[in-house]
């Protein structure tokens, strides 16, 4: 990169800590710390509810997924609104009467401490966890592309991170978020405006491409349970997803408890309901447009750069040439045919351009055998490699077209969308750590000061731990279906736990302690099983549906196992904060 590129790169990271400390500087208490006083618009709510959610992932691997895949992850969000209003009439008034800190002391109002408990145990592991990917999977593409230390990069972020998150807690997360979003979508919709008018034919041209290339498939009405991504699951195991992470998960439901009143939360959630799925649709097509810019300028065979250099320095290097050269070759077939195809479609002859369709495929095909046989060698150049490129598809078109200036933009982008989810899962890591286990169970009758001060160190530890695991972990399939897996193993449980909670009133601590423990065992034992048997019954499914299959079976098994126990009825009482 340039100086230019890294002076708007540190600039805008130093500019948003430093904005972040400095706002929020002063005496504090537990209320100011966890809850920002409660005192947040719903514009800000919004916009720091889609700053938590959209992490580095979100604009490191969803522009390659629609490179690889198409449009069709969009259908992932298409139950976000239903569930913002399910949320908005059912959690969030029940939030707001009882005053909560964390969304589990709610748990303890309904069923007993336990309950309570067992809750924040599932999400401090699930999103401990998932921090550390959160800051891992930007740091492994970054520190490659950038050429830095990966354990450097992880520990950059996370300081970063920790620097105004322990100084300001919810307050200084929300704040920095407005600037970070934008600095966000402005870099990706910069990146998008510049990357259309890049390509060397017109607009509805590029379209015609990218339909023809089955790169426009939006909606896929086709029931198939294997298929993560099709209309029924974006409407139904999805909608589950989002209404555990939404509304169970303290990294989400601290951010819209800061809200001057429930109508202003519910304002917030709304935008984030109203707002999330066009933000997606964005991100996604400015991954097709790269991607037809990618049919007209011969692609990298591999876009991680330094396995392809590894390759020209070792003893395969003249098979990688060889394998190169019949990459090129391919590439200029397919281009001659999209360009005959584009002339087909201007002359309206159907059969013509259905011909070169064909024929386009074809061509692709051998273009990604190719792509196969360099990775087939990079493996065995080095057999640890990591082989799987679509998480580097944007950054390295940023890095190899994009004009000085605004590469260093579109990486604060990544930096930016990093701090803006991690800080959010510390605060609420270190909130829940501290409400939901210290206060509670471990030193009560302390000073509002004591519990302050341990909410800051608790969520320092966090950022720590979050460095650690960073450190030392490993990549899943891709980045961003490595964290929605992460949540799907736990978030169903804990959905379960709360709509039991909420609407199966007669069922008490003791069932739904030992439903959810059961329930959690066959979600990990489905997964672990997925794609072979489990007791011989064959098992192939997508892992959104764990979220709905966890809720159902959590619900199932307290109904199940309530009138085996006896006792009375549950009693009402104040939460325990």
């Amino acid at each position: 990169m340039s100086s230019l590129d890294w002076i708007v790169l540190f600039g805008t990271l130093i500019a948003i800590v430093g904005y972040g400390v400095y706002k929020t500087y002063g005496s504090q208490d537990m209320d100011s710390y966890i809850r920002g006083k409660g005192n947040m618009n719903w514009w800000t709510i919004g916009l720091s509810i889609m700053a938590t959610q959209a992490s580095a992932i979100t604009f490191l691997s969803t522009p390659g997924q629609a490179y690889e895949d198409g449009m069709r992850f969009i259908q992932f969000y298409f139950g976000l609104p239903l569930a913002m209003i399910i949320l908005s009439v059912t959690f969030l008034p029940i939030y707001y009467k009882l005053k909560v800190y964390t969304a589990y002391e709610f748990l303890e109002n309904r069923f007993d401490l336990k309950t309570r408990t067992l809750a924040a145990l599932l999400f401090l592991t699930q999103r401990g966890l998932a921090a550390g990917i959160t800051i891992y999977a930007p740091a492994i593409i970054l520190s490659t592309l950038l050429g830095w230390n990966l354990t450097f990069t992880n520990i950059l972020i996370g300081v970063l991170v920790i620097i105004y998150t322990v100084s300001g807690g919810t307050k200084a997360v929300s704040i920095t978020q407005k600037q970070q979003m934008a600095v966000m979508m402005g870099g990706m919709i910069l990146a998008g405006i510049l990357v259309i008018q890049m390509l060397p034919v017109k607009f509805t041209e590029a379209l015609h491409v990218a339909g023809k290339m089955d790169k426009l498939n939006i909606v896929n009405f086709e029931l198939d349970l294997s298929d993560r991504y099709n209309f029924w699951s974006g409407m139904t195991a999805a909608l589950f997803l989002f209404l555990s992470y939404f509304g169970t998960d303290q990294s989400q439901v601290q951010r819209y408890l800061t809200g001057s009143s429930l109508k202003q939360s519910r304002m917030g959630l709304m935008m984030n309901g109203l707002l999330k799925v066009p933000m997606q649709f964005v991100i996604l097509f400015i991954g097709v447009m790269v991607f037809v810019f990618y049919q007209f300028f011969q692609p990298p065979v591999v876009f991680n750069k330094v396995q392809t250099e590894m390759l020209e320095n070792s003893s395969y290097s003249q098979e990688y040439l060889q394998l190169q050269e019949e990459f090129g070759q391919s590439f200029n077939e397919k281009n001659d045919q999209i360009m005959a195809m584009l002339a087909a479609i201007e002359a309206k002859d159907n059969q013509a351009v259905e011909e070169y369709k064909e024929s386009i495929a074809q061509s692709f095909q051998k273009q990604e055998q190719v792509r196969n046989e360099v990775k087939e060698l990079i493996v065995k150049n080095n057999p640890e490699a990591e082989t799987r490129d679509t998480d580097y598809v944007f950054m390295r078109f940023v890095m190899d077209y994009l004009p000085t200036g605004i590469v260093g933009l579109l990486f604060a982008v990544i930096f930016s969308a990093a701090m803006s989810s991690t800080a959010s899962e510390l605060n609420a890591l270190g909130s829940t750590s501290t409400i939901d286990i210290y206060k509670r169970s471990l030193v009560k009758e302390k000073s509002q000061h004591h519990y302050l001060i341990s909410s800051k160190m608790l969520t320092a530890f966090w950022g720590v731990f979050a460095i650690l695991f960073a450190t030392y972990a490993t990549l899943f399939e891709n980045l961003i279906q490595a964290v929605n897996l992460l949540g799907s193993l736990f978030y169903g449980t804990i959905l379960g736990i709360f709509v039991v909670g909420f609407y199966m009133k007669w069922v008490r601590g003791h069932a739904v302690f030992i439903a959810a423990f059961i329930a959690e065992a066959i979600i990990l034992l489905v997964h672990f099983n997925n794609g072979g048997e489990l007791f011989g019954i064959p098992i192939n499914i997508g892992f959104l549906w764990y979220n709905a299959i966890g809720c159902i079976l959590v619900m199932f098994f307290a109904a199940l196992i309530q009138p085996i126990l006896p006792g009375k009825s549950p009693k009402r009482k104040e939460p325990a904060q």
